[in-house]
């Protein structure tokens, strides 16, 4: 019986053997043993000891190359910009390309260096005062990724390229005077959390804007008007400063036609003066001159506006009266004060101040066109509420305009620019004044221009 049981063993035991061996020599099988193979090795390959994987070199990166490829990345994130066509920059276009850059690729790859490049753009499609725009920028950052997770990386400044790039935007959008929402703060917080440095740039600026947003007494309007009148009356109404001045419209701009057919534009004229000026003038001496001057430069925003003047030279100190102090005249700010103040022996009564008289301004004006015939128009109708004007000579100190100095700046090949002409407007029953006749001849030995 046993030798039958053993006989059996060896038979089954037989019998196993060649079914594995058939199955090690079938294709599948050998498959699977040249993979776990390599496996093997690779695991082998892995666990190879330290000294040698640290006796391979390894290629050293300098840091022009790193500013070579952040200025390449760049460069391409501008590109996206500049494939736009020059008529077709508007605010749609730009919006476009954010949803090109954020549809390309989900994980927002190389988001960095695509809002700079998008900040550095925003003038040419003229979105750089558009808060929806920027909110749209924000909106490019990946969300809660990152935000720090304790407070290590909330003290080490968790991902400082994201953080600094979060603040450009809100340092453009306070250079130009955007007030940030709710959006901003939500889209703020959902990226880098409460605690990041973007949010408190985010709470500053909500704390000191409403501070400041109302502290300047002539404000500006926002836009400014693009009619050239009334362009001309906000200035003219921003230089005086005086509620009793009254803005004249001289002549509106428009078009002429001349008997020969020629089309001709006539500027626009816009004089302010106030009753003061008006008393001022009467009083003045008609053996004087007045002076037109100008052109002199006005700036409402990035609006640069140019005005001209009516004034004379100051009065000598000989022939300046004292004007009689009438209490009467103001009961609400009094124009003197009597005090009998007790005074000890170190006080100073004596005050360092240098009073400079620059003379009297009669009247101002605004036009497109500041030759001698059109500020000669401006004289005329000045006259007609000022009959003196008839009596006095004025004289025309006239700089070189903005269309000038282009003109001197690139002159034509074969041509030159006559100079200046000093141009003088008198009336004819002024012409046998003797003083008029010297001061001006004073003044052009002075090398004053006239």
């Amino acid at each position: 019986m046993k030798s039958t049981r053993c006989l059996l063993q060896l038979v089954l035991s037989g019998r196993t053997a060649a079914r594995i061996n058939e199955l090690l020599l079938s294709p599948a099988t050998s498959r699977l043993s040249v993979l776990h193979n390599q496996q093997q090795q690779a695991l082998r390959h892995f666990r190879c000891s330290p000294a040698s994987a640290k006796s391979r070199p390894v290629p050293a990166r300098s840091v022009d190359e790193d500013k070579t490829n952040s200025t390449k990345s760049l460069a391409t994130q501008e590109d996206l910009f500049e494939q736009v066509p020059e008529e077709s920059k508007t605010k749609a276009t730009f919006n476009q390309v954010i949803d090109v850059f954020t549809k390309r690729d989900i994980r927002r790859r190389g988001h960095v260096e695509f809002i700079y490049a998008a900040l550095k753009k925003m003038s040419e499609f003229g979105v750089e005062k558009d808060l929806s725009v920027y909110n749209k920028l924000l909106d490019v950052f990946p969300k809660e990724v990152f935000v720090p997770r304790n407070y290590i990386q909330r003290m080490f400044n968790h991902y400082p390229r994201q953080q600094e790039c979060g603040v450009q935007i809100l340092e453009q959008m306070e250079s130009y005077g955007i007030m940030p929402n709710v959006e901003t703060k939500v889209l703020l917080v959902q990226i880098f959390g409460e605690k990041s440095h973007p949010v408190r740039k985010y709470q500053r600026i909500m704390y000191w804007f409403p501070r400041f947003k109302h502290v300047n007494p002539f404000p500006v309007p926002q836009p400014l008007p693009e009619d050239p009148v009334d362009l001309a009356r906000l200035s003219l109404t921003r230089i005086a400063n005086d509620l009793d001045s009254k803005i004249t419209v001289y002549q509106l701009p428009c078009t002429d036609i001349t008997e020969s057919g020629e089309e001709i534009q006539l500027p626009h004229i816009v004089g302010i003066q106030s009753p003061s000026q008006m008393e001022l003038l009467a009083k003045h001496n008609p053996n004087k001159p007045v002076f037109v001057e100008g052109p002199f430069p006005l700036w409402l925003r990035k609006t640069c506006v140019h005005y001209y003047l009516l004034r004379a030279d100051p009065t000598p100190p000989e022939e300046k009266e004292e004007e009689v102090y009438d209490p009467e005249r103001c009961f609400d700010y009094p124009l003197q004060l009597d005090l009998d103040l007790d005074r000890d022996l170190g006080d100073d009564e004596s005050f360092d101040v240098d009073d400079l008289d620059e003379g009297p301004v009669f009247a101002m004006c605004m036009t497109s066109q500041g030759d001698q015939v059109t500020l000669n128009q401006w004289i005329s109708g000045l006259q007609q509420n000022n009959p003196i004007l008839g009596k006095v000579p004025t004289l025309f100190r006239l700089d070189a305009g903005i269309q000038e100095l282009q003109a001197a700046a690139q002159p034509e090949p074969g041509h030159s620019h006559p100079p200046h002409p000093e141009t003088q407007r008198e009336d004819p029953q002024s012409d046998e004044d003797p003083e008029a006749v010297e001061e001006e001849e004073s003044r052009r030995s002075h090398g004053m221009k006239q």
